[in-house]
């Protein structure tokens, strides 16, 4: 098989799709994050200044999640195939939770009605919980195994067979996760009042974040022990759950001197470890088949040929750093606190 700087094409674009995921879950994490604590700023301007925070970013951060999903498409179709199939409930509410978070952000605004704005604000926290947790609930699946079958066709007949304790579990532990990871944003943003009321948010949310974190890591140990393989067969990849532990506790440690540019920092770098054992934990598999590893999907039997992956990876040599000078342009250019005006959500 042909390679590229020691690492075969697959491999390469197995990379690839999880940097850009990665990105995405950091981006529209923190958007996801404030969503979910709308619901607890209770004055209307503390509503605005929460929603025009994210405001001027929400939909360029879900550019990350199209360029995935593509990227997933054009390297590994047989993968793309089986996964969308397998987990249709999941991403059909997850399609119908982010159009009524994108529509709520729009219409909130539009009348001055208090149960018109009332309506929207809970529209927009509870699609905000319900994506986070959604996007949890399909990484609980693809760690824990999903029934394929022959012809890699997904062997399930269950509606909600997606919504398994263990599902249920990395779903909560994701929502907490990015609730810690909004709050931060959201600190950044605010003053007032409203920051003094986001410093006790916050401590509630990474209190939430690691009980979560710490019983769905017990069960993956007990109950889920393919996982730990890798592990103990390259004892020098233990190094990323260390760093995982590390990044974690730096947050509270950051915030509790209100240095949140650094804590948010580390929330992001937390997120982008998780997401790298998550890869450790597969590869070179891309979803497991619980009914037989002859039916496991990997990068080699799913990927594209070597001629496609060769220019898809000039394609994202070309694309990666106009979307990455996109959104650090964008940031660069709303950074700073929120100020509320005629023009403002």
């Amino acid at each position: 098989m042909e390679t590229f700087l020691g690492l075969d094409y697959p491999t390469w674009w197995f990379l690839v799709v999880g940097g850009l995921f990665s990105g995405y879950a950091i981006l529209d994490g923190f958007d996801f994050g404030a969503g979910a604590w709308h619901l607890f700023f209770k004055k209307e301007k503390s509503r605005r200044i929460a929603l025009n925070a994210i405001g001027p970013v929400w939909d360029g951060n879900e550019v990350w999640l199209v360029i995935g999903g593509g990227a997933l498409f054009a390297g590994f179709p047989i993968m793309y195939a089986t996964f969308f199939s397998a987990l249709y409930t999941p991403f059909m509410l997850f399609l119908v939770f982010i159009i009524f978070r994108a529509i709520s952000i729009e219409f909130r605004s539009k009348e001055e009605m208090r149960w018109w704005r009332r309506m929207w604000d809970i529209s927009y926290s509870v699609s905000s919980i319900m994506l986070a947790f959604l996007l949890g609930v399909v990484l609980g699946n693809v760690l824990q195994g999903i029934q394929i079958g022959e012809n890699f066709e997904y062997q399930g007949n269950g509606l909600f067979e997606f919504l398994n304790p263990y599902a249920i579990m990395t779903g909560f532990t994701t929502l907490f996760l990015f609730m810690v990871h909004g709050a931060i944003y959201l600190l950044l943003k605010t003053e007032g009042r409203l920051y003094t009321k986001l410093t006790l948010l916050l401590k509630k949310g990474m209190i939430l974040f690691m009980v979560a974190f710490g019983i769905t890591t017990m069960y993956t140990l007990i109950y889920i022990p393919h996982l730990s393989d890798d592990f103990q067969n390259n004892p020098i990849l233990f190094i990323f759950p260390l760093l995982v532990f590390l990044s974690i506790a730096n947050v509270p440690r950051l915030a509790s001197k209100h240095n949140f540019k650094m804590a948010f920092l580390f929330s992001a770098i937390t997120i982008a470890l998780m997401l790298s054992l998550v890869a450790i934990e597969l590869y070179p598999n891309l979803l497991i088949s619980t009914l037989g590893d002859e039916f496991t999907i990997d990068i080699y039997n799913s990927a594209s040929s070597t001629k496609s992956l060769q220019i898809l990876l000039k394609i994202v040599a070309i694309g990666a750093p106009l979307v990455l000078g996109y959104t650090i342009f964008i940031y660069r250019t709303f950074r700073g606190k929120v100020n509320i005006d005629e023009h403002s959500y």
